[in-house]
């Protein structure tokens, strides 16, 4: 079984490098991995793809051994946990606002005795039965409730207030706070806190009980303020955005060179 980059790093209390993919690019995958990056956070609750395009990339993400992070669109649980069976190392979930819906999730992800999850033994994450012929003893489900990982977004005030009761489930791995979402819906309250000081509540929630968050960062200022903070999931890039960048600045450079 393959063993996860991200969570290898959390166990040595070490940040993670995450990049984000918005899109079927399968070069993507081969290229993140070259230039040292632990995750790819696969977002299909914004963007569309393919059941088949996921388990494409799912599968190269095994060949060149990059950990896939899958946001999915849907809270079915079967459909969760099978894109743990097609490969992905961990799953982030949006909008988890308490501890009732983060303990549904571990239930659907996670393996008895964190959780329920459904046993098949033959997607990738088991080397399709191979693993179960290979390997006496092989110990299936205690290495995928190891191996794998649930991160649930922080994305509403309500989450906020009941992040105590969240971080407390056992089976949640990460907390991710969403700013976008977070920062919208914070107008709409009075007297929110800030998003500096959600960090700081998020941080000090994470370490009471032993897991870990993250959020998206900006620049390198905010790394460091985040890093000071022991944030472990640093996504940091994505197509999205190297996309608009680069075709940008070869835009500029052409109107130099053409004098406009």
């Amino acid at each position: 079984m393959r063993k996860s980059k991200t969570l290898a790093k959390w166990k040595n209390q070490q940040p993670a490098k995450f990049c984000a993919l918005q899109h079927y690019v399968p070069s993507f995958i081969k290229h993140a991995a070259a230039f040292g990056y632990d995750c790819i956070w696969l977002d299909l609750e914004h963007r569309a793809f393919d059941d088949r395009e996921v388990q494409s990339l799912l599968t190269m993400s095994h060949l060149h051994d990059i950990d896939v992070m899958v946001r999915p669109s849907t809270l079915e649980k079967s459909k969760l946990y099978r894109y743990l069976e097609d490969g992905a190392a961990g799953l982030m979930i949006p909008l988890v606002s308490d501890a009732e819906k983060a303990q549904n999730l571990v239930n659907a992800v996670k393996f008895p005795p964190l959780g329920d999850r459904g046993i098949d033994g033959a997607g990738l994450d088991c080397g399709f039965m191979v693993d179960f012929q290979e390997q006496e003893n092989f110990d299936y489900t205690n290495l995928v409730n190891q191996e794998t990982f649930l991160v649930v977004q922080i994305e509403t005030p309500a989450a906020v207030e009941n992040i105590e009761e969240i971080a407390s489930v056992k089976g949640v791995d990460a907390l991710f706070i969403g700013i976008g979402d977070l920062g919208l819906r914070y107008k709409h309250v009075e007297n929110p806190n800030t998003l500096d000081e959600v960090d700081v509540i998020i941080s000090q929630a994470a370490k009471k009980y032993g897991i870990h968050w993250g959020r998206p960062i900006r620049n390198e200022d905010d790394a460091k303020r985040a890093l000071e903070l022991s944030c472990r999931i640093f996504p940091f890039a994505g197509d999205f955005g190297l996309i608009m960048d680069g075709l940008r600045d070869r835009a500029k450079q052409l109107g130099q060179i053409f004098g406009e």
